[in-house]
């Protein structure tokens, strides 16, 4: 179930609090299909269900990373600045907090490998 809490300053310098919708992974795994697919790349839950027609590399490599985090796969294709920025497009919310764990003691968070990430 998706929580909304305060996250902060909304981006623009001027302090003004927005909300954010935080999605548990089991949550986010449960949208491993056509009809609905979300993707998490570094912490932040994407819808890309409107995107899979779209996607130039083919609607298959995004259904195999359907309801998990795409982080390493998003980085490794190398995705342009235009394709990154398309991506808010899509943004819905971040995994919730109980949800990241520190990666190799560096500040970036990245996913638990406990995550119920589905098995191919």
């Amino acid at each position: 179930m998706a929580t909304v809490e305060a996250s902060g300053s909304d981006g623009k310098g001027q302090g003004v609090e927005t909300p954010v919708t935080y999605y548990r992974l089991e949550e986010v795994a449960k949208r491993n299909s056509l009809k609905e697919i979300w993707l998490v790349i570094h912490g932040r839950v994407y819808d890309i269900t409107r995107f899979l027609n779209e996607h130039p590399g083919g609607e298959e490599v995004l259904l195999e990373q359907a309801g998990a985090d795409a982080s390493e796969s998003f980085e490794d294709v190398g995705h342009s600045l235009d394709a990154r920025e398309m991506l808010k497009q899509y943004y819905i919310g971040d995994v919730h907090p109980n949800d990241l764990t520190p990666e190799n003691g560096s500040k970036e968070f990245g996913l638990s490998t406990t995550s119920g990430k589905k098995n191919s």
